[in-house]
């Protein structure tokens, strides 16, 4: 594929959700490239010479371990929510609950935004039907699962950390 077609699948199949810069698209492939998992070739263009991107053997190996990635073995992600509440926590309880209720509001005003505009879409068959709308769906659908887990670990938190308060320290229950 040349660079800008990778640019626009990769738009596509995320149902234009995550959009990318195609600078950042020519960077990863000159890395790739380096580290032996990319070749590039030349191709005749209309306005010169365009560079081609293919996996190598090396690549095609690298992308099959890549598939067969499980969180289990997988490093778990940096999750910037829960850094930032156990960071929160540190700076006592009640600077902890706030941050907490000021997530919970994001949260779930993420949710009926996100719940809006699936509503909207429902009666665009047409829409649905598509590459993209089934990605947007699929997108739209973890958003929703993940902020729902976001805002059950939220109310967690916020019951241990009141729980907390009530314990003197050294003493657990």
């Amino acid at each position: 594929r040349y660079g800008y077609q990778l640019k626009t699948e990769w738009e596509t199949a995320t149902g234009g959700v995550w959009t990318i810069n195609v600078g950042q698209i020519y960077s990863t492939l000159d890395r790739l490239v380096r580290d032996g998992l990319v070749e590039v070739t030349e191709a005749p263009a209309d306005d010169g010479v365009q560079k081609l991107y293919s996996l190598t053997a090396v690549g095609r190996e690298e992308l099959r371990h890549w598939w067969g990635q499980t969180p289990a073995t997988s490093p778990l992600p940096r999750d910037g929510l829960v850094v930032k509440i156990l960071l929160a926590v540190r700076t006592g309880p009640d600077h902890a609950l706030d941050v907490i209720t000021r997530h919970r509001t994001a949260l779930t005003q993420t949710l009926q935004g996100v719940r809006q505009a699936m509503r909207a879409r429902a009666g665009e068959d047409a829409v649905s039907m598509s590459a993209a709308g089934l990605a947007q769906t699929l997108v739209d659908d973890a958003v929703i699962t993940r902020t729902e887990s976001d805002l059950r670990w939220l109310d967690q938190c916020e019951a241990r950390i009141i729980r907390s308060r009530a314990v003197p320290d050294g003493i657990t229950s």
